[in-house]
C-alpha cells in the first residue's frame, strides 16, 4: 500500500485538497476509511454553465464510492480554457491520486464525462477503470471523447439518458459498444431527476469492483 504524504482524516471524513499543476485546482476529498487504497477523481460539469464539484450527480456517486471503501477527489476546474485547460486539471488530480493510493478511478458527468475519459486516455499514470455519465461526445476538434474511447488503457462505463437533448453521448456509447465496454441506458433526461441515487450505485459498483487489488 502507497504510503500517504499526509495524516489520513477520520472515517466519513472530509479533506480540502489543492491539486497541484500551474492551475488554481481545489478539491474535495471524501474518506471512506482511514486505509482505502483507492480513490476516483470525480469531474464535474460544464464550469461555465454552473458546473462545480457540489453537482447533485458527483455528491451522490462520492456517497456510494465511500460506502464501498473508496474515496473520492471531487474537483473543481481552474480558469476556462475551452477543455485543455480543464483536461489538464483531471490529469493532475489523477497524479495526486497515484502517489497516494494503490488503484486509481475516473467518474464524470456531462462535460466532465468527456474530461474524464480524455484524461483516462493521455494521463501518464495508470488508471484502473473509467466511469461517464451522459458525456459530451466532443468540445473541440482535438478533443473527441469519442475518438479516445479508443485509447483508454482501462474497463469503461458509459450511463447514458434515452431522452437526454442536452449532451449528445451517442458517438461515446457507440464507440463503448464497439470497444466491448458496458453501457447503461437509463429512461431520464440529462438531468436525471430523481434517479441520482440509482446511477450513482450503478458508477460505484462498477468502478469499485475493478478498483479492488
Amino acid at each position: 500500500m502507497k504510503t500517504r504524504a499526509c495524516e489520513r482524516p477520520s472515517m466519513s471524513d472530509t479533506e480540502s485538497v489543492l491539486v497541484p499543476g500551474g492551475r488554481d485546482v481545489r478539491a474535495t476529498l471524501d474518506v471512506a476509511t482511514d486505509d482505502a487504497t483507492a480513490c476516483v477523481v470525480a469531474c464535474p460539469p460544464h464550469p461555465e454553465l454552473g458546473g462545480t464539484r457540489t453537482d447533485r450527480r458527483l455528491t451522490a456517486t462520492s456517497d456510494a464510492l465511500t460506502d464501498h471503501g473508496v474515496d473520492c477527489l471531487r474537483i473543481d476546474y481552474g480558469d476556462w480554457d475551452e477543455g485543455y485547460g480543464e483536461r489538464e486539471d483531471a490529469r493532475n488530480a489523477l497524479r495526486w491520486a497515484s502517489e497516494r493510493y494503490d488503484a486509481v478511478g475516473v467518474y464524470g458527468y456531462s462535460f466532465g464525462g468527456a474530461i474524464a475519459i480524455l484524461a483516462a486516455a493521455s494521463v501518464d499514470v495508470p488508471v484502473h477503470a473509467a466511469s461517464v455519465l451522459a458525456p459530451a461526445s466532443r468540445l473541440t476538434e482535438d478533443l473527441d471523447a469519442a475518438d479516445a474511447v479508443d485509447d483508454l488503457p482501462c474497463p469503461l462505463q458509459v450511463g447514458y439518458g434515452e431522452r437526454d437533448e442536452t449532451a449528445d453521448s451517442i458517438p461515446v456509447v457507440d464507440a463503448a459498444k464497439r470497444c466491448q465496454q458496458q453501457v447503461l441506458a437509463y429512461g431520464a433526461d440529462h438531468h436525471f431527476v430523481g434517479q441520482h441515487d440509482a446511477v450513482a450505485a450503478d458508477a460505484a459498483d462498477f468502478l469499485a469492483t475493478h478498483l479492488r487489488t
